[in-house]
């Protein structure tokens, strides 16, 4: 089948890349395609789908919403979806106030511009932004500029802004060097934080794009004492890691961390629908009331706040709630399988947070343009598999609901492709 005439799809180079696959439908961990054939979505349609595709419940508050009341401007109205989610996701992070936006790019925009308006809205001229090497934290321009350069943002460069950076200090299961990088990299923040400062912003546990790089708690502990002796304002993009996936509901509850800005999309709606929402503290919404026109903050989507999507994201938290133990206890289920895999000669570095596990493969130079990370891509896929290595870093983060048969076929199916890797 050719590549259909009018679609163009994303991080995608269609001279090199391979005719995409016909999906069908989904259900639970599965994908069916047109063809017939069913892969395990091992790693939940790009970190989305939190439950499990068409997900019973979820789909019926949708659809019980849908008849009552499908869109309405937000500025001017208010609806309960909203209103009940605000409450929950209030009592849940710890901060008091939600905007809403379409996607994990705009929450981490909408930080991004609360945080510089607040200091701005204070008389304060602080400008410095910190971010951490490696990060990623969307693909419009505000968080390009947050995240590392790379491939991905060299055409925009004029038109990014200057961020401090500071060394993510990641480590693994038998990382002993990891506390002497911690402080090395926290003594740079130290650094930059001697220059009045914004925001600091990172993803608290684990940077998903740069290659599943896991931090250790106390030192984001650390990282935070720093920012607060220093009175700059803490951003927490968890677009990824929200929502149960480090075995919290949220990182930052894991790491032990109360950010004043925190960013929430991906597993947000469970999968079903397009929705974003930044969390900011009561502090910074009452900086923002005045009788000054030039101090609101003028933001908005005409999206925002989709009751349909308000609907999806209050019947995933029920869900959640209901059955923590699902995450609470995933990494359990992935260590025995990811220990065996540690012995396998071309695997290194192996890690395991909540539902993530990761480790590179010893195949050449460590890039996302590795073509290591397609060729085992096209094995599992043979296995009925479906993974998206980030190049020589391969990673499982399937949804809650996968099963043991499901999630031991997924391992299967890596260890095979590496074993014909090191045969070939």
């Amino acid at each position: 089948m050719p590549w259909h005439p009018h679609l163009w799809h994303p991080t995608t180079q269609v001279a090199t890349s391979p005719v995409p696959l016909q999906v069908r439908s989904a259900r639970g961990s599965e994908l069916e395609l047109a063809d017939g054939r069913r892969l395990i979505d091992a790693i939940s349609s790009w970190w989305v789908t939190l439950h499990g595709h068409a997900e019973p419940a979820i789909a019926a508050a949708i659809a019980r919403q849908a008849q009552e009341l499908e869109q309405v401007i937000f500025a001017n109205f208010s609806h309960a979806p909203a209103e009940q989610l605000a409450t929950r996701l209030s009592a849940l992070t710890g901060l008091e106030r939600l905007f809403f936006s379409d996607n994990g790019s705009t929450a981490v925009e909408v930080a991004l511009k609360i945080a510089w308006q607040w200091w701005r809205n204070q008389g304060s001229n602080r400008r410095q932004v910190i971010a951490f090497e490696g990060a990623y934290h969307g693909d419009t321009f505000g968080a390009m500029a947050l995240g590392e350069r790379s491939l991905f943002t060299d055409p925009y460069e004029p038109l990014l802004f200057a961020v401090a950076r500071v060394a993510w200090p990641h480590s693994h299961w038998s990382d002993e060097t990891v506390e002497q990088r911690e402080q090395h990299a926290l003594g740079q923040l130290e650094q930059a934080l001697e220059t009045p400062t914004a925001a600091v912003i990172f993803e608290p546990l684990i940077q998903g794009a740069s290659g599943m790089r896991v931090v250790r708690p106390p030192f984001l502990r650390a990282v935070a004492e720093r920012v607060r002796a220093a009175g700059a304002l803490l951003i927490a993009d968890e677009v990824m890691t929200g929502f149960g996936r480090t075995g919290d509901l949220f990182a930052c509850r894991r790491a032990g961390i109360q950010p004043d800005l925190l960013a929430l999309s991906k597993g947000l709606t469970g999968g079903f629908l397009p929705m974003g929402v930044t969390m900011a503290s009561e502090r910074l919404y009452q900086g923002f009331i005045s009788e000054r026109p030039e101090a609101t903050f003028f933001h908005g989507h005409s999206f925002t706040a989709n009751p349909l999507g308000c609907a999806a994201a209050l019947a995933s938290l029920d869900l959640l709630q209901a059955n923590p133990e699902r995450f609470q206890q995933f990494e359990l289920r992935h260590t025995p399988f990811l220990e065996e895999l540690a012995r396998h000669p071309l695997v290194r570095r192996p890690r395991c947070v909540g539902t993530m596990a990761a480790f590179d493969v010893d195949a050449g130079q460590a890039s996302y343009l590795n073509p290591v990370g397609k060729q085992i891509q096209r094995h599992c896929l043979e296995q009925g598999v479906y993974l998206r290595p980030l190049g020589n870093v391969v990673y499982l983060l399937p949804p809650l609901g996968i099963s043991a048969s499901q999630l031991e076929r997924c391992y299967a199916a890596v260890k095979l492709a590496l074993d014909t890797l090191l045969q070939s």
